[in-house]
């Protein structure tokens, strides 16, 4: 690439250019600020206050699934869902105070005024299965830097970063800025998931990411993600010609190499479930709402799904009614009325709103809740015909 630096020409293309893309979106005219909810601002839902607890790189030690278990347990409504950005979040929160002393005694909240900040996606079995290198100490790094950078306490709730390790898994999942492994000592650069041609060693990845989200928040104006400036044409104006790197599918739900990747029933554990796994060893938390487990840890709690062909295999849901009062329907349990015929190994999510919350980013049927039944890909069907309409789509 001319002109300096890889990383530094990026810098200045996306500064030149963005809001001025010629045939970019214009930049949402917003008011209001970004209401991502955090541990230390929690949202308000009719069933009480939810929290998101955050881990970088989906990574949880024993002690920590312990003490978000015990939150939920005592502070919560017992459950921990499983968000798709491999973070946690908590339902009916009774006290937040509690739940800010006992999450900070975890070491789950290091630096409060970044809190909302620490989106940090890694691929979930790198330096456990596969992989050209292992990106844990990179999201380490990251995390480090970027609660050292008291400009960045202000980035958007939603920006995300991203480190795979070769294999593309979370490098389909869109992140504002990525690094992604092409050996083991050197990656490409992506922003909002388009390779920008940029070549970076690994040892500068975590700076390099660390740059751009800089550069990104000084010019942003109202954006909240790196796509409303027009990303994509801004990695044609670097004058690259990479091919682009394609993405790959998640990690099965079984067995990888001496750990086990597990699936909850639509995202959620129970506190007990979850206090079990804990007192077993560390747990990474993925962005398909599974659990990279060992196999002891697997193996203690009859409930998570191993075997691909379970018919709630790939099937996630919203909260729904009762808990959110813009749901139209108790989507959870009409998901888990797929429970006998299954959907034929196709991945479903069910919306309780036009917002489809916690939608997967991959390929999946879209099931949109209506006042009477559901839309499955846009066209009507009764509830009561879910089942044979899905796996009929297969």
């Amino acid at each position: 690439m001319p002109g300096g630096h890889p990383v530094k020409v990026i810098h200045r293309e996306v500064t030149s250019y963005s809001g001025g893309v010629p045939g970019s979106p214009p930049v949402p005219d917003r008011v209001r600020a970004d209401a991502c909810p955090g541990v230390f601002a929690t949202h308000p839902a009719k069933d009480g206050l939810l929290a998101r607890v955050r881990l970088p790189g989906g990574a949880l030690t024993g002690a920590q699934a312990i003490a978000v278990a015990e939150c939920a347990e005592t502070l919560g409504d017992g459950a921990i869902h499983l968000t798709s950005r491999a973070n946690l979040q908590l339902r009916a929160v009774r006290d937040e105070g509690k739940l800010v002393a006992a999450l900070s005694g975890a070491g789950l909240l290091p630096k409060p005024s970044h809190e909302r900040v620490r989106n940090i996606l890694g691929s979930p079995l790198s330096g456990l299965s596969g992989g050209r290198t292992d990106i844990r100490p990179l999201v380490a790094e990251l995390d480090r830097k970027l609660c050292a950078t008291p400009e960045l306490a202000s980035l958007p709730g939603r920006f995300l970063f991203a480190f795979d390790d070769g294999r593309g898994d979370v490098a389909g999942e869109g992140a504002d800025v990525a690094w992604r492994a092409i050996t083991a000592d050197s990656g490409a650069v992506l922003l909002a998931g388009a390779d920008t041609g940029s070549r970076v060693p690994k040892g500068e990845a975590a700076a390099a990411l660390i740059a751009l989200a800089v550069t990104f928040q000084r010019i942003r104006g109202t954006a909240w993600r790196m796509r409303e400036l027009g990303a994509e044409k801004v990695m044609a104006l670097t004058g690259t010609a990479e091919p682009p790197l394609r993405a790959a599918a998640p990690p099965d739900i079984g067995e990888h190499d001496g750990v086990v990747v597990a699936a909850p029933v639509l995202g959620t554990v129970s506190s007990a479930e979850l206090r079990v796994l804990g007192r077993r060893g560390a747990v990474v938390v993925t962005p398909w709402r599974t659990l990279v487990l060992s196999p002891e840890q697997a193996g203690a709690v009859p409930g998570l799904l191993t075997d691909p062909s379970a018919p709630l295999a790939g099937v996630s849901a919203c909260a729904g009614s009762p808990g959110c009062a813009r749901s139209l329907a108790d989507v959870r349990a009409d998901a888990r009325s797929l429970s006998e015929r299954g959907t034929g190994g196709r991945r479903v999510h069910f919306s309780g709103c036009e917002r489809r919350c916690g939608r997967p980013s991959g390929d999946h049927a879209d099931v949109l809740a209506e006042r009477e039944g559901y839309r499955a890909d846009g066209t009507w069907v009764a509830t009561s015909d879910l089942a044979v309409t899905l796996r009929g789509r297969q």
